[in-house]
């Protein structure tokens, strides 16, 4: 039989898949083959189900995952960008690795890049190996491309739009705090996950209590003054009981923001009842929360569940102004008592530590007896990191003690953490403390 040209050129080439023989059509890479599929999300290391679920997109996670992990350990680009984003009215100059840590613009650069092409799917293949470290000589085949973005949210403005921008070519979070709902409803555009694991420097509560504010004024965008926050409880509390706000079509599109907050880092049970109580998270999300407590309680306060102090760790703070020569605060956790403080030395010299005290040696010991825990173990591993903030001339001063592992005993010195130290002539001061209680 002789083969006409027209079958010849329907006829579809093979490719290998996996580590073994298996063989896919590039053009229809999942085509029912699931031991196929199967074999790539394990060498992709991407969710088998969310592959079946959602094949198209594999690609742009394979991708997004490259550079999001090869930008971890290169220099901020200096060089043109690859990418014009047009928004706002404003034209943004965006490179590679930065523009794949938000999920909308990677999906409308993949969409341009491909756009007119008879195999998109091979061209994003070129476009990886391209990128992959045994090509970083050559030169990459992608060409400079221009994406546009409508947005309509009226507390996206350019400030906001700009410093979530911004953001992406940073590895610490800079952002002024009166502008912070601006700055999230802009994150939350991008699907820029990265930017709501840094946000904030306090508490995961006070976080929260934010957030809620901004989805409030979302739904309620004629609103002229910022209401109370009995206003926004009293509001999510009217939705049908038998469903939670984020269960509901009005909240799906907001489940990705606030699956990066640290519902964890939500420690005091009274705080946890008025989750349950305004009815906006799902129950499922609340009882892991409440059963990752328990772990920890029956493991003498052991945070086996967490691990990454930057992106789990549980976080308090401090605000420390002109007027302030000492201020501190009480922490219990699992059992275990911490006082975070801050001191002034003279106009421009402060210091910043945590130490842990006895529970006798509390102001009101009666009322941890009633409501708290107590651990009588002598030491606890701890690992933690402290950071202060300064405003100096319109600029961010930064100073922190990095990460460190230290066992706390009861006693001088053992009970005293690094002290972080700076000198700064701004005010006020914001400082953080971050940590873990690791497995002991």
């Amino acid at each position: 039989m002789i083969m006409s040209n027209t079958q010849h050129k329907a006829r579809l080439e093979r490719r290998i898949t996996g580590s073994t023989n298996r063989w896919r059509f590039p053009r229809q890479p999942f085509s029912g083959d699931l031991l196929s599929l199967s074999q790539m999300c394990k060498a992709l290391s991407i969710d088998f189900e969310e592959a079946l679920r959602n094949p198209d997109r594999l690609c742009i996670s394979q991708i997004q995952k490259f550079f999001c992990e090869d930008f971890k350990n290169k220099d901020i680009p200096s060089g043109e960008a690859d990418v014009i984003l047009e928004c706002l009215g404003f034209k943004w100059e965006l490179h590679q690795p930065q523009l794949f840590q938000s999920e909308t613009l990677a999906k409308l650069y993949l969409k341009a890049l491909t756009q007119g092409t008879t195999h998109p799917l091979r061209e994003l293949e070129e476009l990886l190996r391209a990128q992959s470290p045994k090509k970083t000589k050559e030169k990459s085949p992608a060409k400079r491309i221009t994406i546009s973005l409508k947005i309509n949210d009226p507390l996206v403005t350019k400030g906001a739009f700009a410093t979530a921008l911004k953001n992406l070519y940073m590895s610490e979070v800079e952002i002024n705090l009166e502008n912070v709902l601006g700055v999230l409803a802009s994150a939350h555009i991008l699907q820029f996950s990265g930017l709501f694991q840094r946000l904030f420097t306090f508490s995961e509560f006070h976080l929260l209590k934010t957030m809620l504010l901004w989805v409030f004024l979302q739904l309620n965008y004629k609103i002229q003054a910022i209401p109370t926050y009995e206003t926004v409880m009293t509001f999510f509390k009217s939705f049908p009981e038998n469903c939670c706000f984020l269960d509901r079509d009005i909240g799906q599109s907001l489940r990705p923001l606030f699956l990066c907050l640290r519902l964890h880092g939500v420690t005091k049970g009274k705080d946890l009842e008025v989750l349950r109580h305004i009815n906006f998270f799902p129950e499922s999300w609340l009882n892991q929360v409440t059963a990752n407590h328990y772990h920890a309680l029956e493991n003498g306060g052991d945070m086996v569940h967490l691990k990454d102090l930057n992106t789990q760790a549980v976080r308090f703070g401090l605000l420390f102004n002109q007027e302030n020569t000492t201020y501190s605060k009480m922490i219990a956790l699992y059992g275990f008592f911490f006082k975070i403080k801050g001191l002034k030395h003279d106009n421009t010299s402060y210091s910043f530590y945590m130490q842990r005290i006895k529970h006798t040696d509390l102001e009101s010991p009666s009322a941890v007896y009633e409501h708290n825990l107590v651990s009588l173990r002598a030491a606890r591993l701890v690992k933690y990191e402290i950071r202060a903030e300064a405003l100096v001339d319109g600029k961010w001063q930064e100073f922190r003690t990095y990460q460190i592992k230290q066992k706390f005993g009861l006693t001088t010195p053992s009970c005293k953490s690094h002290a972080l130290k700076i000198q700064t002539v701004g005010t006020p001061i914001y400082v953080s403390f971050a940590f873990l209680f690791p497995a002991s």
